[in-house]
């Protein structure tokens, strides 16, 4: 048997006991009916973890008055979409029209006629309902988009690792190596998640480089050399210019992490914090997970080798300022860096969920 849907909660704001009667009496057969005397403990239950559904509140109270509750309602995040009705004598055409401005979505006049009040609630709880279930439906299909475009993302990293000498997991350990220096460093939790899933087209623009070059496992002759230094410029305009925050900061890393903090990098040979953060923080992964890793032209640097090039390189080739954040996350840099060995599979964890 389905269990019946649950009332809707309804909080009445009036600072006459007989008028929070009068509409409790006409509306407590249908709805879960809450209430508050005066406005500051209207706002206490608005922002509680278990929110009013429609708020029914009167304009002239002692303290904070109507119009002071429903604009510091709007005026909140967590309770800017719960319907207010104001309920009130007062009818001048500009007192209404006040009350609307401030994002009240009804006005009604005492005395009260029940039919009316019961309307009107149905109505605005309805509309409320469908709202919620749009904006619902909205996050959905957000979030899946948003997943979509990451794939894309990662897989346009891994075309480029399938053309490079870097082959195993390097763009799934240094993504979560970046995120652990990010979060780190103080970057906020919505950063960390950008630098996390723009870090793997780091090194997209090596598509644009000849294989006879990329491959080569000699030594590169200068203009060679020359060569591949233009991958970062080739991702970036592989990437392109974007309004989206996560394609802006895939094309600003593209570009950028390959420079260095006393200005000796390129493309642009930016310095010190011209530097943008996040590429300054991938540099850091980038390296370290090089220089740990096996490559056909090269072995694998101990982990205190690398640790100490990376410290030693602070203020030359990396931010000094972001190092005692890499020392600090080493130890959770070791277990991934075991977890998404090249030894556990080539392609381990392509979805690249943050652990």
């Amino acid at each position: 048997m389905n269990e019946p849907a649950p009332q809707s909660s309804i909080l009445i704001v009036d600072d006459r006991p007989e008028n929070i009667d009068i509409l409790n009496d006409v509306l407590f057969p249908h709805y879960r009916i809450r209430i508050a005397l005066n406005g500051e403990k209207a706002l206490k239950i608005a922002f509680s973890a278990n929110p009013p559904d429609l708020i029914l509140l009167d304009v002239m109270m002692p303290g904070l008055n109507g119009y002071q509750v429903c604009e510091k309602l709007k005026s909140n995040p967590d309770t800017r979409t719960i319907p207010v009705i104001f309920v009130t004598s007062m009818s001048e055409a500009d007192n209404e029209e006040k009350g609307l401005e401030l994002g009240a979505v009804d006005y009604i006049t005492k005395p009260v006629n029940p039919a009316i009040v019961l309307a009107r609630v149905k109505t605005h709880l309805a509309l409320y309902d469908q709202a919620r279930e749009l904006a619902r439906l909205v996050s959905q299909r957000t979030a899946e988009l948003k997943k979509t475009r990451q794939q894309i993302i990662r897989r346009l990293g891994r075309a480029a690792e399938f053309r490079d000498n870097e082959t195993g997991n390097h763009i799934v350990r240094m993504s979560h190596f970046s995120r652990l220096i990010g979060q780190a460093a103080g970057l906020g939790e919505e950063s960390v998640d950008i630098l996390f899933n723009a870090s793997p087209m780091h090194d997209v623009g090596k598509i644009g480089i000849p294989d006879r070059i990329l491959l080569n496992q000699g030594k590169l002759k200068p203009e060679e050399w020359e060569l591949i230094r233009q991958h970062a410029k080739i991702g970036a305009d592989i990437i392109g210019t974007h309004s989206d925050d996560l394609l802006q900061a895939a094309h600003t890393i593209a570009l950028c992490h390959h420079e260095k903090w006393d200005g000796s990098g390129y493309p642009q040979g930016l310095k010190g914090e011209d530097i943008p953060l996040m590429a300054r923080i991938v540099a850091i992964a980038d390296v370290f997970d090089a220089l740990t890793s096996d490559r056909p032209y090269k072995k694998a640097w101990s982990v205190d080798a690398a640790a100490r090039y990376i410290e030693d390189q602070a203020g030359a080739y990396f931010d000094p300022g972001l190092i005692p954040p890499f020392k600090s996350v080493l130890p959770e840099i070791l277990r991934l860096k075991e977890r998404f060995s090249d030894s556990h599979g080539a392609l381990a964890d392509l979805d690249l969920d943050p652990v």
